[in-house]
């Protein structure tokens, strides 16, 4: 019996692109630290703007995550809003509103949480502080005096590391939620004030069983977000 041809480069990659996804349920096993060590590696390869490599993370494991999960519920449950250090979106519209209500409704639709449910809307919401039950988390910072082209560097590097912890066969998923207290994040963590947060972030092994995670949100068309210019 032949063995089954190696995949190609662009053939492993876009499998990786396609096996990840934002992951909204772990079991509680640790990702061994040699082999987050390996994960983190592989994003240091992310290109930057002047090779500034300007991201900084602070990741738990162990009774640390317990701890840090216990610590955000309580500082969101005291009711403190969010104050990010860089705006959210002012507003979602035309095909961005689409495409934000489509992963909403599959999201509340997966775990059962029927439309206008706005007591287990909020208690969904609430998970994103719980890290999801992960057994890691992370916090992504850039300097401040490198601004923008800082912020889009991280995001890189984001993107990277969740494609290799993919990889191992380790789930995350990227959080904003988290980074939106970064006045909390810097006083627990001792993040110094021109350290600025970009995002959070959960991973671990995922809990396949959970419904949460079984679905997946679309992507556009190329021709639908690609201008080509011939001449």
């Amino acid at each position: 019996m032949s063995a089954e041809p190696a995949p190609t480069p662009s053939g492993a990659f876009e499998q990786l692109l396609k096996d990840r996804y934002s992951c909204r349920a772990f079991l509680p096993r640790q990702v061994e630290t040699a082999t987050i060590t390996r994960m983190l590696e592989i994003a240091q390869r992310t290109p930057s703007w002047c090779n500034s490599q300007p991201w900084q993370v602070v990741i738990t494991r162990g009774a640390a995550t317990d701890r840090f999960r216990t610590a955000l519920c309580e500082y969101v449950a005291a009711g403190h809003e969010r104050e990010p250090d860089y705006p959210f979106p002012r507003e979602y519209h035309g095909v961005y509103l689409e495409r934000r209500r489509e992963c909403g409704f599959q999201l509340y639709e997966s775990v059962g949480i029927a439309r206008g449910d706005r007591e287990a809307s909020a208690r969904q919401a609430m998970e994103n502080y719980r890290l999801f039950g992960a057994p890691h988390a992370m916090v992504v910072t850039t300097d401040e005096a490198l601004g923008v082209s800082g912020v889009l560097d991280c995001g890189a590097w984001v993107n990277n590391f969740m494609l290799a912890a993919r990889s191992f066969g380790v789930a995350s998923i990227a959080q904003a939620a988290v980074g939106a207290h970064p006045k909390f994040l810097r006083a627990y963590f001792g993040l110094p004030p021109d350290r600025l947060v970009v995002c959070g972030m959960s991973f671990g092994y995922e809990d396949a069983a959970h419904p949460v995670n079984r679905f997946r949100t679309s992507r556009a068309a190329v021709d639908g977000v690609v201008t080509w210019v011939d001449v």
